[in-house]
């Protein structure tokens, strides 16, 4: 059945690659704004755990973005997803609706704004109906997200925010130091420090931990490689790897 489920997956992941590619060239015969697409394949490492995979299509169109992906831990568990988040930028605000569905039954959405300019404030809402899901961002998900951050150069950027649980009463928290560099108009650079204390439910006893992340971006190609400690607020820890593309 995994394997089954696995086919039907990459074919429709396939299939949609190729509509979004042919309404990119009907947009472009036009003469209007284009799609842009990020192809993004992953592989995680855990202790005590099977090696996992995903995959993640993503397409923008000016502030809209659909996303649909997959993820698979040999035949323990696996999961397609999709969403859609809307970007609303003004002059001094940035609003970001998202929600996405899951098989499983999971559904989840989120609300995001940055306020400011040169320096800017951080806060964000999430939700989901608690069903079975791979969390991928790391992160709570039924979560208020507080921070900050400044444009320190032209070419950098520093922030500093917390995502912490509150609905579920675990006392998770994740903080983030993010740095983000581009030298030049084809790279960039960008530095994710992060310490996380909590539990993975209720009754489960407290962990903490420490995870970084670095992702170079070189034109239409990125890497990224990540190593975290209690992943998820679980005993284990996991190396993460993803390379990705851009068309």
């Amino acid at each position: 059945m995994v394997n089954e489920n696995f086919g039907k997956y990459v074919l429709g992941l396939a299939i949609l690659v190729g509509l979004f590619v042919l309404a990119g060239e009907a947009r472009a015969e036009g003469g209007d704004e284009t799609w842009a697409f990020k192809l993004t394949p992953s592989y995680y490492v855990t202790t005590h755990e099977k090696d996992a995979a995903d995959i993640n299509l993503r397409a923008n169109h000016g502030p809209h973005a659909l996303w649909l992906g997959y993820y698979r831990r040999g035949a323990a568990f696996e999961q397609v997803r999709t969403g859609y988040e809307y970007t609303a930028q003004l002059s001094w605000l940035q609003l970001v609706p998202s929600v996405q569905l899951a098989s499983h039954g999971f559904a989840g959405g989120s609300i995001n704004a940055q306020v400011g300019g040169a320096v800017y404030g951080l806060i964000g809402l999430g939700r989901t109906n608690m069903q079975d899901y791979y969390n991928l961002n790391f992160d709570p998900n039924d979560a208020l997200t507080l921070g900050f951050g400044a444009h320190l150069s032209p070419q950098s950027n520093l922030s500093l925010f917390a995502v912490k649980d509150n609905r579920l009463h675990t006392g998770q928290t994740v903080s983030h130091l993010v740095w983000r560099h581009t030298p030049d108009e084809h790279q960039r650079w960008t530095l994710d420090l992060s310490g996380k204390h909590g539990r993975s439910s209720i009754d489960a006893p407290p962990v903490s931990g420490a995870a970084i992340a670095v992702t170079y971006d070189y034109r239409d190609v990125f890497v990224r490689l990540a190593w975290d400690k209690k992943v998820n607020f679980t005993p284990e820890e996991q190396t993460r790897m993803s390379l990705g593309f851009r068309f």
